[in-house]
């Protein structure tokens, strides 16, 4: 049985909170998407411990604070480091890659240029946490 899944999106660019969204849309998935513009305002929601993410998708290049600062400061909180989060980003750095998964990361998936290539994945990225067994805190 698949999960609608509570996903907080942490991303900069307009264009790529809509893509998200279009894709959501497009897969007719019932997942709730809670948007913040950079890592000090996803802190900010998770500062709210009644409605946490099941699944934090997360870009490393932003204004304010790095995908890599915000993750760091995430895995190191005790009520918050057991939320999966998986990279997305146009980064194929192999420190960014190594640094993300020394820190904690889920997952670091590669945004393609392609539409239909982005849908793929994140059609994969979705299917595997709805149905992964998310333990509840």
């Amino acid at each position: 049985m698949t999960k609608n899944l509570k996903i907080l999106l942490i991303e900069d660019n307009l264009i790529e909170i809509m893509k998200m969204k279009r894709t959501i849309s497009l897969l007719e998935l019932k997942h709730t998407i809670i948007e913040a513009k950079n890592g000090e305002e996803g802190l900010q929601f998770l500062e709210d411990k009644s409605y946490l993410p099941d699944l934090i998708l997360l870009d490393l290049n932003m204004p304010k604070m790095s995908g890599i600062e915000f993750l760091s400061i995430l895995k190191n909180d005790k009520n918050l480091c057991h939320i999966p989060t998986v990279i997305l980003t146009t980064s194929d750095n192999q420190k960014d890659l190594e640094e993300c998964y020394k820190i904690g990361v889920s997952g670091y998936v590669l945004k393609p240029l392609k539409y239909d290539d982005y849908v793929k994945k994140i059609t994969a990225v979705l299917a595997y946490w709805s149905i992964n067994e998310l333990k509840e805190y």
